[in-house]
C-alpha cells in the first residue's frame, strides 16, 4: 500500500513518525468524535495533536479523489493554511492508496484546548457572559467574512471557544468544505443559518455584526429568513424519518 505524506514545513521533523499514523491512531484512546469519520487526540514525541481519520470513500469517490480533486484530508489541510488563525494550525495530511486508488486519509492539526463550543451558550440561557460572548462571536464571523471565507458547515459543534481573561478565542474546524468568495449580505446572513439559534440570539449576533458591517439591506430579516428556512428543511426531513422535531 502506497502512502503520501504532506507536512507543514514547520513540522518537517514529524514526517517519519507520521508514516505510522495508523498504528498511532488505532492505539490512542482519547476519542473526540466517532461517526462516519473519527477524531482523536494523539501524542507524538510528547506533544499532543488532533488527528481526523476519514472513512474509506466509495469507489466513485476513490477514483475522483485520486485523479480529479483533492481528498477531504487534503482539503482540510489546504483550507486550514488558507484561513490561518481562524482554524487550529495544520500539521499534515496523509493518504493511503490501495491498487492505485485512495483508500484512507488522515488530517493532523495542532490541539486547540477549547473550553466549549458555541452550542453551549446557544442552548443555555444562563450561560455566564452569554450576551458578550455572542457579540464577540459576531465580530469573529465578520472578520472571517471580510477575508472572503464562507464555511459551508458553520454549525455549533464546529465553532470552538476558549475563554482568555474577559475575552474569547474562536476557532473553526471541519474545514474541508469551504468557499473563498467575495461575500454579499445574503451570503453573510445565510452563514448563520446552521447555528440553529433562536430569533432573539440571532438579533444579538446581527446587531453586533452590524457594528462592523455597513449595509442598506435589512440584515436581521435576511438572517432570520435563512435560519427559518434551514430549520424547516431539516425538520421536514426528520418528519419523513419519524424523528423528533427540534424548535
Amino acid at each position: 500500500m502506497n502512502c503520501k505524506i504532506v507536512v507543514n514545513t514547520e513540522n518537517e521533523k514529524l514526517k517519519n513518525e507520521l508514516k505510522n499514523i495508523e498504528a498511532i491512531f488505532n492505539s490512542c484512546k482519547e476519542n473526540i468524535h466517532k461517526a462516519r469519520n473519527e477524531i482523536k487526540i494523539i501524542e507524538i514525541n510528547g506533544r499532543k495533536y488532533v488527528a481526523k481519520s476519514f472513512k474509506k470513500p466509495h469507489i466513485i469517490n476513490r477514483i475522483a479523489y485520486t485523479y480529479l480533486r483533492g481528498s477531504k484530508a487534503e482539503k482540510s489541510y489546504e483550507n486550514s493554511l488558507k484561513i490561518g488563525d481562524f482554524a487550529p494550525n495544520p500539521i499534515a495530511y496523509i493518504e493511503f492508496f490501495d491498487n492505485f486508488l485512495l483508500s484512507r486519509s488522515y488530517f493532523i492539526s495542532d490541539l486547540f484546548e477549547y473550553d466549549f463550543t458555541i452550542r453551549e451558550p446557544l442552548l443555555d440561557r444562563n450561560f455566564p457572559g452569554r450576551e458578550m460572548l455572542l457579540q464577540e462571536f459576531a465580530k469573529f464571523s465578520y472578520e472571517m467574512h471580510e477575508k472572503n471565507i464562507f464555511h459551508n458547515d458553520y454549525s455549533p459543534g464546529n465553532i470552538l471557544i476558549k475563554k482568555e481573561g474577559s475575552h474569547y478565542i474562536f476557532k473553526v474546524v471541519d474545514v474541508n468544505r469551504m468557499k473563498f468568495i467575495s461575500l454579499g449580505s445574503q451570503e453573510r446572513a445565510r452563514n448563520f443559518s446552521q447555528l440553529w439559534a433562536n430569533d432573539d440570539d440571532l438579533q444579538i449576533i446581527t446587531e453586533a455584526y452590524l457594528q462592523k458591517y455597513k449595509t442598506d439591506e435589512d440584515f436581521l430579516a435576511q438572517t432570520l429568513y435563512f435560519s427559518h428556512q434551514h430549520k424547516q428543511r431539516k425538520n421536514f426531513k426528520k418528519r419523513l424519518k419519524g424523528e423528533e422535531i427540534n424548535d
